[in-house]
């Protein structure tokens, strides 16, 4: 159930920020009075004027103390305060409401607090996952005083048992039992930027006597036909000790001219209702239907008289991931999702951190919810390095009919197993799923982000099916809290058979790989089914660089450390696991071109162009290719930071070339050239709009201007076929135009053909020429 508000405790707090040497000299304080105490007896201590949400140095920020960690090195300041205490304070008015118990209600909490309420401590929290309730007996008529103590976790996680078994990522290593999100010590796509803060609402909920527990409306089936659906209402309420006799409860749910309605006499505190939901309308991932959604009213009765309301949204569909473990070159395998009973091809891109200071997460959702809707894709894989994304998030998901593939919060570790982390996770993933179990647009739960790759590439022979975490720990939570949902253990899965072959033998994969020419064997002759990661590098355009880069570090890219900071590297000396990633960018900007430009903006249109075409290929491989591959989530839509990365949309919301390119091959029907087989190169339609398309469609050769290719076609929904095909030698170096007509809709598409190294001049003319507007968008400071 959503975490309801009736007092909101949002907006200015004091913020108080001292390190433990300090502190440790002090009595540490429990009122919002004592935080001027204490600034007042220590000279290292600052008492700021903030807000909630927040983070404490978007506070230090504000008032002047530090400098933007986002520009130069000065994200290399921030460690000094990695030993910091950070106390949040408020004073408020509270008028108590009769027949309600208050509850404190935490949104967010990062990570580590002791709470004080009127100078008494009434709870402490260890997860920056959950939402904190908290009973608040101690809340008084008028004013009342409210302290948050932050513990520096990067201090506290030392208490924590680390065994030889375990690992973890160079800078993540507290990670390990502190359930914080692990991007925020540092990843290859984020800084080292620890934090802590009250990064999501703070309020108070006054629980009526009477209330509900849970909630969760399930599709048991649905009938496409007969516009019915078999439902199951799930219901939990509190009615202390009071008889159950008397009590009834009553749901109806409205979408449109649908309706229904359904009501029981109770018999326990909990229950389960059945009926059907004659004419129904149903939820559909975007370019498959529309994702209607039904207004939910659920009220609990006492002898006819209504005792508590609560109100949701409900998408009537089924989903479920068809798969096997392991495939072979002859694709004898299988991994698909179906929605409805529907197969669906899945057109994705990976969900990261959106911000480095979650605080700032909501902010910057909507706007990027609109980039992900206008670059054609209907799923989003929400990576397990970051935190649980906001409410807004996944509601604005349903709404749009965006699939969310959801990893649980463990990524690229070897955990610990043992009871006591085993009782960690199973408490937190039944309040993660309990939140999140009600939007229809989650489509599957993921175990991890890569555990399994790390435990079946240690040099040890560790099979990662002795991982008790994913294959006892959450399945056994899932069996109970949502049995509605295909579960994966890990991305990529080994399973038993998975784990005695090569990772290439997976259904499902992350094909990283050499990250060298796009049209490389590995990517090329890939046969996984699925990719739910696959990316390439792209510079940021010039402008947003001034943004982020001191003017002396803009040139060159090598041997620069803000280049490697922001790319993002934590170590200045140009050492560690990611300084690798600037060069990487360089080199396979030489794949494509054979050379690497020797000034800015060359080398920023050469690194776009080739990022541009390698994710234009890795999703027409895959397209050309249904349902042989089902579908790929592409690495990634947007940064949470400034900085030289994989994403097609920087920090600042300026696309890259590649974000054009993905959305014109990400349209519902395509045409598409597969690669050079046996002297031909064949013209391949891919329908995925509902209904066939009747098309006609010409193919130029873009440097004599000839056509080379013309005629009619017809695809039927959800096919790929081939639609004409062309004698091509690989020795020859051209580039394809190729355009359509169909009754309600146009389009075009390229073709580049040969063999590296390109000219890069030709294709600047080129990509100039014919998208002349998504290049001055690419390159400019606003999108």
């Amino acid at each position: 159930m959503d975490s309801i508000i009736h007092q909101s405790l949002d907006g200015d707090w004091k913020v108080a920020i001292i390190h433990d040497g300090d502190l440790a000299a002090l009595a540490s304080p429990v009122t919002c009075n004592e935080l001027d105490a204490m600034a007042a007896s220590c000279v290292g201590s600052k008492v700021l004027n903030g807000k909630v949400p927040g983070n404490f140095e978007l506070e230090l920020l504000k008032t002047g103390y530090i400098k933007d960690p986002f520009y130069g090195k000065n994200m290399l300041d921030m460690f000094q305060y990695e030993d910091c205490h950070v106390f949040y304070g408020c004073k408020f008015n509270y008028i108590p409401v009769e027949g309600t118990s208050p509850e404190l209600i935490f949104a967010g909490i990062d990570t580590l607090s002791d709470i004080y309420l009127n100078g008494v401590k009434i709870a402490s929290t260890d997860n920056m996952y959950l939402i904190h309730r908290i009973p608040a007996a101690a809340l008084k008529h008028g004013e009342n005083d409210l302290l948050v103590h932050l513990k520096p976790v990067c201090i506290e996680s030392r208490k924590n048992k680390v065994s030889a078994g375990h690992f973890h990522l160079r800078y993540n290593y507290e990670c390990l039992r502190l359930r914080k999100a692990p991007s925020m010590f540092g990843w290859d796509i984020t800084p080292r930027l620890v934090s802590a803060g009250l990064y999501r609402s703070v309020g108070i909920y006054n629980r009526p006597k009477e209330s509900f527990r849970q909630i969760y409306l399930m599709t048991a089936g649905v009938d496409l036909y007969r516009n019915t659906a078999e439902v199951e209402f799930f219901f939990e309420i509190d009615v202390g000790n009071i008889p159950i006799h008397g009590y009834s409860i009553q749901i109806s749910g409205k979408c449109g001219n649908a309706e229904f309605s359904h009501a029981d006499r109770l018999w326990f505190t909990s229950g389960k209702l059945k009926f059907t939901v004659e004419n129904a309308k149903f939820w559909w991932p975007k370019g498959y239907g529309k994702p209607n959604l039904y207004d939910i009213t659920v009220k609990l009765l006492k002898d006819d008289k209504t005792v508590e309301t609560f109100s949701t949204r409900f998408g009537i569909r089924t989903v479920k991931l068809i798969r096997t473990g392991t495939t072979d070159a002859f694709f004898n395998g299988d991994f698909h999702f179906e929605v409805n009973n529907k197969r669906i091809f899945i057109l994705g891109t990976n969900w990261v951190p959106v911000d480095s200071y979650h605080s700032r997460d909501i902010s910057r959702i909507p706007e990027i919810m609109k980039l992900l809707d206008d670059i054609g894709c209907n799923t989003v894989r929400c990576w397990g390095g970051n935190i649980y994304e906001d409410p807004l998030f996944f509601n604005t998901c349903d709404e749009m009919g965006i699939l969310v593939w959801q990893d649980f919060a463990m990524a690229c570790g070897i955990y610990p197993i043992d009871g006591e982390f085993m009782k960690v996770l199973r408490d937190e993933t039944i309040e993660v799923v309990r939140s999140l179990r009600q939007h229809p647009c989650i489509a599957l739960w993921a175990g991890d982000n890569e555990c399994d790759q790390f435990i079946h590439d240690d040099p040890y022979g560790r099979n990662p099916n002795f991982n008790r975490l994913t294959r006892e720990v959450l399945p056994d939570v899932l069996a109970v809290e949502d049995p509605t949902r295909s579960y994966i253990p890990s991305s990529p899965y080994f399973d038993e058979e998975g784990a005695k072959l090569p990772q290439a033998y997976l259904a499902e994969n992350h094909l990283w790989g050499p990250r060298d020419y796009y049209k490389s064997k590995f990517y090329k002759d890939s046969f996984s089914h699925f990719a739910s990661e696959i990316g390439y590098h792209g510079c940021v355009s010039v402008e947003s660089m001034k943004k982020f880069l001191s003017p002396d570090k803009l040139w060159p890219w090598h041997d620069n450390d803000e280049w490697n900071l922001h790319a993002a590297s934590p170590e200045p000396e140009l050492k560690g696991p990611y300084v690798y990633r600037i060069e990487l960018m360089a080199k396979q900007i030489r794949e494509l071109f054979g050379q690497i430009p020797d000034n800015l903006d060359d080398f920023v249109l050469a690194s776009q162009i080739s990022q541009a075409e390698a994710k234009k290929f890795f999703v027409e491989l895959f397209r050309t290719s249904q349902w042989k591959r089902t579908g790929l989530i592409w690495w990634n839509l947007i940064d949470g930071w400034p900085q030289f990365s994989d994403a097609v949309a920087d920090y600042y919301y300026v696309r890259k070339l590649a974000y054009f390119y993905l959305k014109q091959s990400q349209a519902p029907f395509l045409l598409a050239f597969t690669e050079p087989y046996e002297w031909y190169i064949n013209l391949t339609a891919v329908n995925n709009s509902p209904g066939p398309v009747e098309f006609s469609y010409k193919v130029t050769d873009y440097d004599t201007k000839k056509e080379v290719l013309f005629g009619k076609g017809h695809c039927n929904e959800a096919e790929s076929f081939q639609v004409d095909r062309m004698r091509y030698s690989q020795g020859e170096k051209k580039i394809y135009l190729i355009e359509w007509q169909a009754e309600n809709l146009s389009g075009q598409n390229h073709y580049l053909a040969g063999n590296p190294p390109f000219e890069f001049v030709h294709y600047a003319a080129f990509v100039r020429d014919i998208y002349g507007q998504w290049i001055n968008a690419a390159l400019r400071s606003q999108s």
